[in-house]
């Protein structure tokens, strides 16, 4: 007997709704989740409809895509925008306009609020939802009608926690708290769900502590990568003192500031350069590569194929993941896979991931520019 009252048949394919707001490959790990899950979930015969919002996910051409339009006040284009009028055509564009106004990050609340909508005439239709890390109060609403699994990757209030120590004034430390504000929401409703797949025993220990989720309703589910795809290239050679890394967004966590120090430390002695894969976005990062000088030696590398990622990995000397905390990180598993030297630092989950230093990693402390550029020479 599953929950809800329903009997389901351990050996049936599954009717699962996949739930993402922010869902495109390219804007991050929760969209690289997006595609591979719900591929491999239909590689095993199940069947899968996801609810997504923009910007909307990539997906196997099995699965039906449902979009549920927002605001999008946070498009590539015009980041932060502020919408018009006109714009406003239901409830949920005013519940995500008000949050948005207040200064508040508005996607979680809205997309579940939509996500509870589009699926409530549709209990019957799904045996399971799988919320990818939303956990808007809508999930609670949908939780009542449907059997629903939560993954939390990792918790928010580390970004919160890094990018107030990374704030130069009081109201720009006033300004990032009020924008993190939803993660006391994810937190509440986190502690109401009762399954909650998390991708690392760091993630499980970090949100015990942060956001009070009790242990027993966590269950840990590491990511993976295709093997089969994450291979070493046959046949491509690896130019000399090339670097790569991921940087899906300029935020503190992810540490670019200090592998773009280390390597100005480093051209001082020998010819480095640094291929990024994600797209540059005015802010810290791109005003730090102009200061160091480092414009002409460095590599932006966007919208490719996985197998152009591959392909990039085996091209590079080194992948360098220099973040201050990580819940998983894929990009540290698809260079393993592809068998390139990795240089990580020891932020969250990352001594969790990449093993043994010395023999799967290169291993450094977070936050340390000058360690980060020492360990890389070796």
């Amino acid at each position: 007997m599953a929950p809800h009252g329903r009997m389901l048949d351990p050996d049936a394919p599954l009717k699962v709704a996949y739930l993402t707001y922010r869902g495109k490959p390219h804007v991050g790990g929760q969209g690289v989740y997006t595609r591979h899950l719900t591929k491999a979930l239909a590689d095993l015969g199940h069947t899968i409809e996801v609810f997504g919002g923009q910007p909307y996910p990539v997906l196997d051409e099995r699965i039906v895509m449902h979009e549920l339009p927002s605001l999008d006040t946070f498009n590539d284009h015009f980041p932060g925008r502020l919408p018009g009028y006109w714009e406003i055509n239901d409830r949920f564009d005013l519940l995500e306009m008000a949050e948005f106004l207040t200064g508040t990050f508005p996607e979680p609340r809205a997309f579940s609020a939509r996500a509870a909508h589009a699926l409530k005439k549709r209990a019957r239709d799904f045996d399971l939802v799988h919320d990818n890390q939303c956990l808007g109060t809508g999930i609670l609403k949908i939780e009542e009608r449907i059997p629903t699994i939560v993954t939390l990757h990792h918790p928010i209030t580390k970004d919160r926690e890094l990018e107030m120590a990374a704030a130069k004034n009081a109201y720009r430390r006033w300004s990032i708290g009020r924008w993190y504000s939803f993660v006391k929401m994810q937190g509440k409703v986190a502690s109401k769900m009762p399954r909650i797949v998390v991708v690392s025993q760091n993630s499980i220990d970090d949100i015990h502590k942060d956001m009070g989720v009790s242990r027993d309703r966590m269950r840990l589910v590491p990511v993976g990568v295709d093997p089969e795809l994450f291979q070493p290239v046959p046949g491509v050679e690896r130019t000399p003192g090339r670097l790569i890394t991921t940087a899906s967004a300029d935020v503190a966590l992810k540490g670019l500031s200090y592998l773009l120090e280390a390597m100005a430390k480093l051209r001082t002695e020998r010819d480095v350069t640094l291929t990024i894969i994600g797209k540059p976005k005015p802010g810290k990062s791109m005003r730090l590569i102009e200061e160091l000088g480092l414009r002409p030696h460095i590599e932006f590398v966007s919208g490719v194929t996985d197998e152009r990622i591959v392909e990039l990995y085996s091209e590079a000397e080194l992948a360098v993941v220099p973040s201050l905390y990580e819940g998983f990180s894929l990009p540290a598993i698809e260079a393993m896979c592809s068998g390139t030297p990795l240089v990580s630092t020891d932020g969250g989950a990352l001594p969790e991931v990449t093993g043994v230093d010395g023999e799967t990693t290169l291993r450094c402390p977070a936050g340390d520019s000058d360690a980060l550029a020492a360990t890389i020479a070796r």
